[in-house]
């Protein structure tokens, strides 16, 4: 079932559980991460960054994504992951994306504000949900870098209010990328925004997170949780494992093995959302 992430993301607060959010770089980690979604009946959002979209178009994800997802018997959004062109949310849109994120996090406050309300006017009455991210979490976004500031809460419930986004990063400590040592999250802080934030919380950066402090988190009001560099490495490594065998030219050869390894990362990090089931 190909699917808007509002419904799938709001059940999930409801629920105490996150939905599961993997980003793909192409169809072969599409299909692990519906192939994951299906065996553990779990919701499931597929993501693509600018960056990937540049490397194939909005248009050809769509494609792949839409394809996979109306023959799942289970629910997928497709989402634009931290994009900070408004014009290039719109062509998200345009071309059928079902859920998609301004990234403002790097302008003024009232810009950020300013625009993200401007794409939730825009998105609404087509039925994509927005997601939007105040504070900046820490590390590298591909082509987007930043130092580690956390979101203030006063402010995370003004702009809520303002913008009516439907679901909400914040910064509360996690980094995009692998971490170099355990990361310091500020559960209080999650905690202090789901009490004046009516949207759902996205927790950034979950790769590398110890499954105690994300499951900590999702019980402090986190209802999404992406995950992208792991999946990433766990592709990769696969291949290289596959091309150890000198003799293969055969591309499905060693990118079926990627697929089964992005499958089986997934599944591990939709027990981490307890999401399994949930479908």
């Amino acid at each position: 079932m190909f699917v808007s992430s509002k419904e799938m993301i709001n059940a999930a607060k409801a629920g105490g559980y996150a939905v599961p959010a993997f980003n793909a770089e192409n169809m072969e980690m599409a299909q692990g991460i519906i192939a994951a979604a299906e065996e553990a009946r779990s919701p499931v959002m597929i993501q693509t960054t600018s960056p990937t979209v540049k490397y194939f178009k909005p248009s050809m994800a769509h494609a792949i994504v839409s394809t996979l997802a109306r023959e799942a018997t289970v629910p997928v959004a497709l989402h634009l992951d931290h994009c900070t062109s408004f014009d290039d949310v719109m062509v998200a849109i345009r071309t059928g994306y079902t859920s998609v994120m301004f990234d403002g996090s790097k302008l003024p406050y009232e810009d950020n504000a300013r625009i993200t309300k401007a794409v939730v006017d825009a998105a609404r009455p087509m039925g994509v949900t927005v997601e939007a991210e105040l504070g900046c979490v820490g590390g590298k976004e591909d082509n987007i870098s930043s130092e580690d500031i956390y979101t203030n809460i006063d402010e995370a419930k003004s702009f809520a209010e303002f913008t009516g986004v439907d679901i909400l990063a914040i910064a509360i400590g996690t980094a995009h990328g692998f971490y170099k040592g355990e990361p310091k999250l500020d559960f209080e802080r999650i905690a202090a925004i789901r009490d004046v934030v009516s949207a759902p919380l996205v927790l950034h950066g979950g790769s590398g997170v110890p499954e105690a402090s994300v499951r900590r988190a999702i019980s402090l009001g986190m209802a999404k949780v992406n995950f992208a560099t792991e999946l990433r490495a766990a592709a990769t490594k696969a291949v290289r494992e596959a091309l150890e065998d000198g003799g293969i030219i055969d591309p499905k050869k060693f990118m079926g093995p990627a697929r089964e390894a992005v499958k089986a990362l997934c599944l591990e990090k939709i027990d981490m959302c307890s999401s399994a089931g949930k479908a």
